[in-house]
């Protein structure tokens, strides 16, 4: 994964990067397009920088499926037009980071054929932006059984399934057992190949670190709230957090109740990012949200802090993913009669 010599055309891909990053919607879009109707806010987005996907899918699909499978599909051009302007330890870096759509793709695949889904509606969710490229997918989607997709995807992405695993799924439909087999495995797998001597792989690694500790908070407040404790929550911590070690896991995946959690979680540096939300009556959705706001905060932080790193390239793809959920929350939302105000709780801004 960690191949390319060199250190890479930073300078470059940073400028290219913010020249995007400056054409994203802005909360202003967002209240617009609340008061849109579906076909206006295909209008709008169509003459908003997704014009090229929206009038090639036009003559084949519409509606909320035109909005969505548009968006994807300019989200994946995106990520891999920047990908390929890359070179040197910035395009394996980029690129370590991309394959988290893999496992993406395989989970959109997986949950597609468990609820027997045609292929066409399962394509329209994918995002071909990592190693897997779409004739890859198209493989993937072609396969009959569970099995067969999980164990080509491991040959695809060079790593050996356990029997268990897949098993597990087979066998019980546990498509979660897969999903956390490969999330742990994805992160394990990119810090076990990042070399802290190296300024820019450490500053990445801290990056990915922080990234682990806002997905283990949220499996763990998740299944606190389904009144699951201690070791069967702890097989799902991906180890290697920058703040939540594993004692502090264990900590939290043991308290009784989420204010005796936020007791622990005091000392963490974003503890007043999310301690509103850290009530017996508080709002899932709620701290999802405020996670995600405290992710974007951090990578403008890094991005100001490392103007010249794989931070800013980062901070630009987490914002560019952000608008694409934003645009979709109110385009499914409006679709459904959903009322605004329900809506605009929903959008990260």
């Amino acid at each position: 994964m960690f191949g390319h010599k060199g250190k890479g055309n930073y300078a470059y891909v940073v400028a290219r990067v913010r020249a995007k990053k400056a054409s994203l919607m802005g909360d202003e879009v967002y209240q617009k397009m609340l008061m849109m109707s579906l076909p206006e806010i295909s209008r709008f987005i169509s003459e908003s920088g997704y014009q090229k996907e929206m009038a090639e899918l036009a003559g084949r699909i519409g509606g909320i499926d035109l909005v969505e499978h548009a968006t994807y599909m300019n989200m994946a051009r995106v990520f891999s037009d920047i990908l390929r302007s890359t070179t040197g330890e910035l395009r394996d870096m980029v690129s370590a980071y991309l394959t988290k759509w893999d496992l993406w793709n395989l989970k959109v695949i997986l949950r597609g054929k468990a609820y027997g889904a045609d292929k066409e509606s399962i394509k329209e969710d994918l995002v071909p932006a990592g190693r897997l490229n779409e004739v890859m997918l198209d493989k993937l989607l072609s396969l009959e059984t569970d099995k067969e997709v999980i164990e080509e995807f491991g040959r695809m992405e060079h790593m050996k399934v356990p029997p268990e695993v897949v098993n597990a799924f087979t066998a019980e439909g546990r498509l979660g057992s897969v999903e956390d087999y490969f999330d742990r495995l994805f992160y394990t797998r990119l810090l076990s190949q990042l070399d802290p001597s190296s300024g820019p792989k450490r500053l990445f690694q801290d990056f990915i670190r922080r990234e682990i500790d806002t997905i283990n908070l949220e499996t763990i407040l998740i299944l606190k709230m389904e009144g699951i404790f201690g070791d069967d929550v702890m097989k799902y911590i991906i180890p290697g957090g920058k703040q939540i070690d594993k004692k502090l896991a264990t900590q939290l995946a043991n308290a009784e109740t989420i204010s005796a959690a936020a007791n622990d979680l005091s000392q963490l540096d974003f503890y007043e990012d999310i301690k509103e939300t850290l009530t017996e009556n508080g709002s899932l959705k709620n701290f999802v949200a405020a996670m995600k706001k405290y992710h974007i905060g951090l990578t403008k932080k890094f991005s100001s802090l490392y103007p010249l790193s794989v931070i800013p390239v980062l901070d630009f793809m987490i914002r560019k993913n952000i608008e694409v959920d934003n645009i979709r929350i109110i385009a499914r939302g409006i679709e459904s009669g959903i009322d605004r105000e329900t809506i605009k709780e929903l959008l990260v801004i």
